[in-house]
């Protein structure tokens, strides 16, 4: 962890002393400062601190301030949560190098993306690799792209480049601002070369309220909403739904579904990016909640994919922290890609229903990795290909099993259903893997599945020691085109007073080449699976 007096020697010397009596400050600048001359003093150091080039680390050492207090004074001055002030505007690329369109269900960018005017100034923005992905997907040039969440322009930039129309809203009039700035470029010659520019259409708007859109008019909505009370994008505006907690987020986020649902055309895309929190350190399932809400208005799930972030801190104190307090940092979200469907007949199955036994198997011994592992501290895994199974076992067990004993249950099909008598000691932990979710192709076996694990949870249950762990793994399925969200499913189907969400995980392996490249109209590999852990309560 960085020191005060460490953060303060980086620091620019300027910084050292109080800006207007050049006293020494004690024991902070901060303090001196709102003690001495009082509080726009203060603000007007930040800033000018913040504009000079200084981390927020640094800055919070050097004024003794929280990196709350940094965005609010932010915020507040420019209307807006940004974390850079000086921006250079001079392009380098019109477009990313070396880029590939995504084949599978996880997404991962360690460099953001600079092309073009992009930059993260604009705090929670997205990576432009993100929209590029989806627009490139889901719509052909000359298309109508939405962004009613537009924030810095991403989505409107990345439209422009790719010869689509665009309209692009946000709540916030600052955003509007710099969504135009972004926006005021001439593309190279070569692009207009490719097909006509369109110019996209900004302006200040309600998500919630796209009246003056007409009915089955848009091709492709492509958005990034602010997170529940995770970061607050503006101060005072009504209507910004960062401001709010999750339930009224929620709840809002209905009225934005049924608006979407209404202006896309039948077949059109709507992609959506969001998730989860932490409460208690437990998580909040959002992102599942937010997939529920747009299912409910109308939509079909075409896939699911898992975007993950590299913004967390998994060494030094960070990683103690984890291991010690037994939590994991949150490193994913979720980027649902919702369907408009051409009717309802769109859904029918094209397999006839199977109906086979599934039952249950104990698993004993089991697999574990043979030599000593670094435990996985964020709430993606990524583990090795060859190991993979050995190495999910070897991290839930000795993450979730150091009160006690464990016990490994396995979900598979059989030719009837089995279901052997369990007798066990009390447990520290329970894990029940899901193979049978491999070979699923119908709903009959999900539901199948769905109430065997219900089932198993009213038997075991009671063998779990207050304190101890639930583990269910467990895996999306694609039936008839469409994603049936299991990890989501289960949730609901777990809902227990005894079990408390403590985490939502990742898990996928590491490959070792890419896969190569797919057609437009081909579905996306599932790669990943969920680990859904519960913590037993008294």
């Amino acid at each position: 962890m960085v020191s005060l007096a460490r953060c303060i020697k980086t620091a620019t010397k300027a910084f050292l002393r109080c800006p207007v009596c050049q006293v020494r400050p004690e024991p902070n600048l901060g303090e001196h400062l709102l003690r001495e001359h009082g509080e726009e003093a203060l603000k007007k150091a930040v800033l000018e601190a913040k504009q000079s080039g200084l981390s927020d680390v640094q800055i919070g050492a050097i004024f003794g301030i929280t990196f709350r207090q940094l965005e609010r004074i932010v915020t507040e001055t420019y209307g807006v949560n940004i974390s850079m002030l000086r921006q250079s505007r001079r392009i380098t690329s019109w477009e990313p190098r070396e880029f590939r369109e995504e084949t599978t269900t996880v997404w991962s960018y360690p460099k953001r993306g600079d092309w073009a005017t992009h930059h993260g100034g604009y705090r929670g923005n997205w990576s432009p690799y993100v929209p590029r992905n989806v627009i490139l997907k889901y719509s052909r040039p000359g298309d109508l792209v939405l962004d009613y969440f537009v924030g810095g322009g991403t989505t409107a930039v990345e439209a422009k480049l790719l010869h689509r129309r665009c309209i692009a809203r946000d709540i916030n009039p600052v955003c509007v601002t710099m969504t135009k700035e972004h926006l005021d470029f001439t593309p190279p010659e070569t692009l207009f070369e490719e097909g006509p520019v369109f110019e996209p259409v900004v302006s200040v708007g309600d998500a919630r309220d796209l009246s003056d859109i007409e009915n089955d008019t848009i091709d492709l909505i492509c958005a990034h909403p602010p997170y529940a009370g995770i970061i607050n994008y503006s101060i005072r505006i009504e209507g910004d739904l960062s401001a709010l907690d999750v339930p009224d987020f929620l709840e809002e986020m209905r009225k934005v579904a049924r608006e979407s649902f209404r202006v896309l055309k039948p077949g059109g895309k709507c992609a959506i990016l969001i998730g989860d929190t932490r409460k208690r350190k437990h998580v909040v399932p959002i992102g599942f909640a937010l997939i529920g809400i747009f299912l409910e208005a109308g939509f079909s799930l075409k896939e699911l994919v898992i975007k993950r972030q590299h913004n967390c801190k998994t060494t030094g104190f960070w990683r103690e922290k984890s291991l010690a307090s037994n939590f994991l940092l949150l490193a994913h979200e979720y980027l649902p890609i919702f369907e408009k469907a051409l009717s309802r007949s769109d859904r029918s199955s094209s397999h006839p229903p199977s109906n086979p036994g599934i039952g249950v198997r104990i698993i004993d011994p089991v697999p574990l990795l043979n030599h000593k592992v670094d435990l996985e501290t964020t709430s993606v895994w990524i583990l090795p290909e060859e190991e993979y199974n050995a190495s999910l076992n070897t991290n839930v067990i000795q993450r979730y099993a150091q009160r006690g004993s464990y016990r490994v249950l396995s979900i598979e099909s059989f030719s009837r259903e089995a279901e052997p008598a369990f007798s066990f000691e009390p447990l520290a932990l329970l894990f029940i893997k899901s193979p049978v979710l491999l070979e699923a192709r119908d709903q009959q076996i999900l539901h199948s599945y769905l109430e065997l694990l219900k089932r198993l949870l009213g038997k075991c249950l009671p063998q779990l020691i207050p304190g101890g762990f639930l583990v269910v793994e467990t895996r999306d399925v694609r039936v008839d085109g469409y994603i049936e969200p299991m990890g989501k499913y289960v949730i609901d189907a777990l809902h227990h007073q005894k079990l408390w969400l403590k985490e939502i995980v990742i898990v996928t392996s590491e490959r070792k080449s890419p896969l190569p490249p797919r057609k437009n109209d081909e579905n996306l590999e599932i790669v990943h699976q969920y680990l859904l852990v519960y913590e037993v309560l008294e």
